[in-house]
């Protein structure tokens, strides 16, 4: 394998999250590396919603953005997927597909995750124009129109009754899981919200447009959208490998600054947190780059009584997720 260069900070992935922090630390004078594989979660959707100024921009023109902006700091972004990463003296140390090692002080993660569609025949042409995850993200467009929740137990009757917020005509698929709690049931049924525990066979529709649910049964339910719950998971293996413990949902533990206890090993954006938002990731990326920079500045220049604490370790204002 060909030796690399050295870098105070290798970002992997160049989302949201992974391009916020790497402007920070680029106005910050730091050695940056972004690596990303140019596979975004929102990849099918059409628009971004709910971002502060750039309402309704399509995804890759954010991320194009993004990158531009990081020019005139000297940020290196690099179109190329990270395969290992280890923890050595000093720092980390990384391999890149086609096996170029490089080496960096602090190591971030903002890899994000991966929706886990359901598994329904033909729902692959509706997915990001008719099918969505996110009603925060999505269910503007969907205003006032008949729609399918899916998701089984807890989870699926909390979206039903969510998508209240947006259209009076709701439906809850179950698709054969578990059907909601009697409590739920009472909540149901006072919203008006009917549920259906049949195996869904198909959806049809055309253009990327959802009109029918097709039961195995043979009945037809006509829905404009579908709004899906179903967990994600961790799009890279490298957290896990790293050592990072997890919260039960599948999340990566950080703590306030995206610290992940390992030291100088931090994790941002949709793969440490259950609140998944472009914002929000970007939002948490410039916090992890914070919390970079300071523990860099205390390396290189340590106070004349240093402090007990690790050069690694950020200010803790709340616990750790659990």
């Amino acid at each position: 394998m060909k030796s690399g260069t050295d870098y105070d900070v290798i970002i992997v992935g160049g989302g949201p999250a992974g391009l916020s922090a790497a402007l920070l630390l680029g106005r910050c004078r730091r050695r940056v590396l972004v690596c990303d594989d140019g596979n975004p979660r929102n990849a099918a959707s059409p628009m971004s919603h709910g971002v502060f100024t750039r309402d309704g921009t399509p995804p890759a023109e954010l991320l194009r953005l993004g990158r531009e902006q990081l020019v005139p700091y000297g940020v290196e972004v690099r179109d190329v997927h990270v395969t290992e990463a280890q923890s050595v003296e000093r720092g980390f140390q990384v391999v890149l597909a086609g096996g170029t090692v490089l080496r960096c002080r602090r190591l971030l993660l903002a890899t994000g995750v991966v929706d886990e569609l359901p598994r329904i025949a033909g729902i692959e042409p509706f997915y990001g124009r008719s099918v969505w995850h996110c009603p925060y993200c999505d269910g503007w467009e969907t205003r006032d129109q008949p729609l399918a929740a899916y998701g089984h137990g807890h989870d699926g009757a909390e979206l039903a009754l969510g998508l209240k917020t947006w259209t009076d005509d709701v439906i809850l698929f179950t698709d054969g899981g578990a059907p909601p709690s009697h409590e739920h049931q009472v909540l149901l049924r006072r919203e008006g919200i009917p549920w259906n525990e049949g195996r869904i066979a198909r959806l049809e529709g055309s253009g990327g447009q959802l009109e029918r649910v097709v039961l195995v049964s043979g009945e037809a339910l006509l829905r404009r959208g579908l709004f899906f719950h179903t967990q994600p998971r961790q799009r890279s293996l490298l957290a896990q490998s790293l050592g990072c413990a997890f919260t039960r949902r599948g999340a990566v533990k950080t703590r306030t600054l995206e610290d992940t206890g390992i030291p100088g090993l931090y994790v941002a954006g949709d793969a440490a947190r259950d609140l998944q938002f472009v914002i929000v990731a970007a939002a948490e990326g410039t916090k992890a780059a914070l919390a970079i920079n300071k523990s860099l500045r205390m390396e290189d220049c340590p106070a004349p009584n240093p402090p007990r604490e690790s050069p690694f370790a950020v200010p803790e204002a709340e616990p750790a997720q659990s």
